[in-house]
């Protein structure tokens, strides 16, 4: 059966090299909406440490994933954008990918997938990996879905479904080597080298 995955905003190391690891994935869209998760948050390095950016969406009491808009009553994109560069403008390659990653974030798209899926389509071409992708039409319980991922991936508890291995990092200097942290870490750092890197880990 296709592995299937939540959705995510700015997705973590650990994902999309589990991703990386599958032909073809599905993007679950028809569960209920859960708070919390990494559908509508990330986590960077920062010179204060790790740092969390939450999505802010409308209300969704009981609403699937695929009905919950983003709320732009206030200028969140443009917060995280500054954050990313406070963040990254001194790292290699930082300046190849900003111009990209702004487009995204400035694009003001109405629902949370539909973000995600931009911001995981552009990291999964930057990053070199082919893994294509589609969306559920109808919710799977997890009893019927053997390589389900769906909770394998949070920013507040981490499953190790891969050996941490450090790698460059801004901070380094002041800070301990911080591990899956989102995609995008690993991209402004490495560049290039990000395939190599995701190809290389080992499982635990």
């Amino acid at each position: 059966m296709t592995p299937i995955f939540s959705t995510a905003y700015l997705p973590p190391i650990q994902y999309v090299a589990t991703m990386a690891r599958h032909n073809a994935v599905m993007i679950e869209v028809k569960e209920t909406f859960p708070k919390q998760t990494c559908r509508n948050r990330t986590v960077i390095a920062t010179a204060e440490g790790a740092r969390t950016l939450t999505v802010p969406t409308l209300r969704h009491n009981h609403s699937r994933t695929d009905e919950v808009a983003i709320d732009y009553s206030t200028r969140w994109n443009v917060q995280h954008l500054r954050t990313i560069q406070a963040a990254y403008a001194a790292s290699p390659y930082y300046l190849y990918y900003a111009d990209g990653l702004a487009d995204i974030l400035n694009t003001n798209h109405k629902l949370l997938i539909d973000l995600n899926q931009a911001l995981l389509s552009w990291l999964l071409k930057h990053l070199g990996i082919n893994t294509s992708t589609s969306q559920t039409v109808e919710f799977a319980p997890p009893k019927d879905t053997p390589a389900d991922y769906r909770t394998a991936f949070s920013p507040k508890k981490q499953q190790q479904i891969f050996t941490p291995k450090p790698y460059y990092q801004v901070f380094a200097d002041r800070m301990p080597f911080l591990w899956d942290l989102s995609a995008i870490d690993l991209l402004m750092n490495l560049g290039p080298e990000a395939n190599t890197y995701i190809t290389n880990l080992e499982t635990t």
